[in-house]
């Protein structure tokens, strides 16, 4: 046996299911076609940057003067890092809004470990001219300014140090009293007093408590124009603590002294205003240039590397539907390996642009793309700059994110996934349309024919209506189906009018062996006889035969015909056993009915005709000396009849075609049978809304016949006095 005999493959919709799948092909090669576009716009952006980067740095090669306004060795001072601030900051005395520029502390008056009291931590931050300090001043015990006091220096304060534009040196002190806004001051040269008892406005700050007992003190942030530091930004910042509220003498003060010892004050190296001029000059929106020295540090700084957003007037479902196409892309991204590696990691990506930075101060124009921000990608262009004599004097680096490239291929994907999406999603509904309305054609033409022919093989119709004027496949599949049975019923009609016409043709023949033999019957010699006896004997056999076949053929007629009356079936069968009775005297039968009247809708001498054949079948097999029985029993809506017999059993397959026509279980030793006679009786049942079974008995003895019929709704109408006189027999 072929194993691939017993495999079925799919149905006929999952197979058309399976070529739309196949579809998903077309939007994958738009998605890939998608990534090659933005790979070439990056390329092009990045070489556009690396070319701006050139030709910015063409305006500072060869100008040295620009890169020497620093001290010839910064390493004597202590430098000030400031750091570009993104967002823009309130005053509060926290750096929630400081961004990635709180990481950027500077640590006075303390080691590794924690504060000393009167140390500080220090964050330095400018944006937008402004330079932006915030310190976390560890104090035990705070001690506040005494309005009652004209001098400053009995509290707890901040000192600024620094080198006006002018050249003159600028002092000015933080008041820190209650949380709230701070004031500050102009001071005279031995900080005890001010200059004027005007508050100066152009440093503004907030100073909040610092955590808990454990961790007293301040939190200081104010601003203050970088223009007041001038072109060399030198600058000192000092705290001053006072423990003693009675004395209010000074305990200890904490500055951010330079590292030789010599200076007073520290660098803060950030920009230079003549770069920054000529940077800021050059008009560029959307990308963000800085100009470095040899030191890596950051002399210039203008613009930002991403544009300014515009006001998102998308609804909430337009949101939604963008979401929803960023996930399917990560998903598409994901299966085809196209994604980038998108490092998160801070460190690693701020590697990344020092390797850049460090490649053009090395005389190697380089470009880079790297991660800002978690959804944020900018491309880094870094060009060096050189002196007269071919010496690098900084670098000029160009950033600018590549969202507009990221977003034309974000709205070009949607467009991609909504048309594939709505073609996809047409076609599937176009072939689910087409395969439902396909299967089910296929299915109406196979239910009716399987109903044309019945479970005993029985022809039902001629012709199938299903798809018979359609044009397809489908429709010469119905047309062929009904040409089959065309022909096969006029072959079972040929078959049915058979055994009338045999009964004709061979009863003639018949008649005349039966008068000829009866002819003989006075000149037959007396020892003659038995042969006589013999040949009348196969002369009735085989009439007998003739009109069981032709009463077989047109039972079904017949039966057609007939006229169905509620009659009491147990009285039925109580009258037909008793002349049963008569008829087989040489064995014995029993009958066991109930107790009440049992009413079926019948044809009364069918179901005696159906009798018949059960108890001449039961006759035949049972054993000698063993009783027939015939039981009546009555369910819910039926009743039924049972006819055993002690004898042999059926086989395992017998069952089912013991009812069929021309079909016999009898040895070969039996006397001639057609197997009509079982026939007959399921004939009968079906008839009358019935159904017939043999089985075997549970103690393997026998064979039991069961007839169920269904009950009657209606017990008989009774019959009046006048029909009764019309029906009594004649005295």
């Amino acid at each position: 046996m072929k194993i691939g005999s017993k495999i079925r493959g799919p149905r006929l919709g999952t197979k058309l299911t399976l070529l739309g799948v196949a579809l998903l092909v077309l939007p994958y090669f738009s998605y890939l076609q998608l990534v090659e576009m933005e790979r070439l716009l990056v390329q092009g952006q990045s070489h556009a940057q690396l070319l701006t980067a050139e030709g910015i740095s063409t305006l500072f090669n060869g100008r040295e003067d620009l890169f020497r306004d620093l001290p010839v060795n910064p390493k004597d001072y202590e430098s000030l890092r400031a750091h570009p601030i993104e967002s823009p900051v309130r005053l509060d005395g926290t750096l929630a809004e400081w961004g990635e520029v709180e990481t950027r502390v500077q640590r006075f008056g303390g080691e590794e470990g924690a504060l000393v009291d009167g140390g500080f931590d220090l964050v330095l931050g400018e944006r937008a001219g402004d330079l932006y300090v915030h310190m976390r001043i560890r104090d035990d015990r705070a001690v506040f300014r005494d309005p009652r006091y004209l001098s400053l220096d009995n509290a707890d304060h901040v000192r600024l140090s620094f080198i006006r534009p002018n050249g003159e040196e600028g002092r000015a002190a933080i008041t820190l009293q209650e949380p709230g806004v701070t004031t500050t001051y102009w001071m005279q040269p031995d900080w005890r007093f001010a200059e004027t008892g005007a508050p100066e406005t152009q440093i503004k700050g907030y100073v909040t408590a610092s955590g808990g007992p454990a961790d007293g003190g301040y939190q200081l942030e104010f601003r203050m124009p970088l223009a007041l530091l001038g072109s060399r930004r030198y600058l000192g910042l000092s705290f001053v603590d006072v423990d003693d509220p009675e004395s209010r003498e000074i305990r200890v003060i904490t500055q951010t002294l330079p590292t030789a010892g010599k200076e007073g004050f520290n660098l803060v190296v950030y920009r230079s205003p003549e770069v920054l001029q000529l940077i800021e000059g050059l008009g560029y929106s959307g990308a963000r240039i800085q100009v470095i020295d040899a030191q890596h540090r950051v002399r210039a700084d203008t613009g930002s590397y991403r544009a300014e957003a515009a006001p998102d007037t998308q609804a909430d479902w337009t949101l939604r539907v963008r979401e929803w196409f960023h996930d399917i892309r990560l998903w598409i991204e994901g299966i085809a390996g196209t994604a980038e590696d998108p490092s998160a990691d801070p460190v690693r990506s701020d590697a990344l642009a020092e390797e850049a930075i460090a490649a053009a101060l090395a005389g190697e124009p380089i470009t880079a793309r790297r991660l800002v921000e978690e959804d944020v990608e900018i491309i880094v262009a870094a060009h060096p700059i050189v002196s007269k004599d071919t010496t690098v004097l900084g670098a000029v680096v160009v950033e600018q994110d590549i969202d507009h490239i990221l977003t034309f291929q974000r709205e070009a994907l949607e467009e991609v996934m909504v048309v594939a999406v709505s073609c996809l999603l047409a076609v599937f509904l176009a072939m689910a349309a087409f395969s439902g309305r396909l299967a089910w054609r296929i299915r109406t033409l196979r239910r009716e024919a399987a109903r044309a022919i019945d479970r005993y093989g029985r022809l039902r119709k001629q012709s199938l209506q299903s798809e018979r004027s359609a044009g397809d496949e489908i429709g010469d599949l119905s047309r062929s189906i009904s040409t089959m049975l065309t022909r096969l019923h006029q072959h079972n009609t040929f078959l049915e009018k058979m055994p009338r016409t045999l009964r004709h043709e061979i009863n003639n023949p018949l008649n005349v062996l039966s008068t000829s033999l009866e002819s003989l019957a006075d000149r037959v010699e007396e020892g003659d006889e038995k042969y006589l006896k013999s040949a009348r004997r196969g002369v009735l056999r085989i009439g007998s035969i003739v009109q069981n076949l032709a009463d077989a053929a047109n039972l079904e007629e017949s039966l057609v015909a007939d006229d169905f009356e509620v009659v009491d079936i147990g009285r039925l069968l109580g009258d037909y056993v008793a002349n049963l009775r008569l008829s087989q005297q040489g064995h014995a039968i029993l009958f066991r009915g109930v107790p009440h009247p049992v009413y079926a809708r019948v044809a009364d001498y069918r179901i005696e005709q159906m009798l018949d054949k059960i108890v001449d079948n039961a006759i035949d097999f049972h054993h000698a000396n063993s009783p027939i029985k015939v039981q009546l029993d009555t369910e819910r809506d039926f009743l039924r009849i049972t006819v055993a017999n002690r004898g042999p059993t059926l086989p395992d397959t017998g069952e089912a075609s013991l009812f069929e026509s021309m079909v016999s279980h009898r040895g070969p030793h039996s006397r001639m049978h057609f197997g009509l006679g079982l026939y007959v009786v399921r004939a009968i049942a079906e008839y009358h809304g019935g159904t017939v079974r043999a089985l075997n008995l549970v103690d393997g003895t026998g064979v039991a016949i069961m007839v169920e019929l269904p009950l009657a709704t209606e017990a008989p109408a009774p019959i009046r006095a006048d029909d009764r006189d019309r029906l009594a027999p004649p005295a």
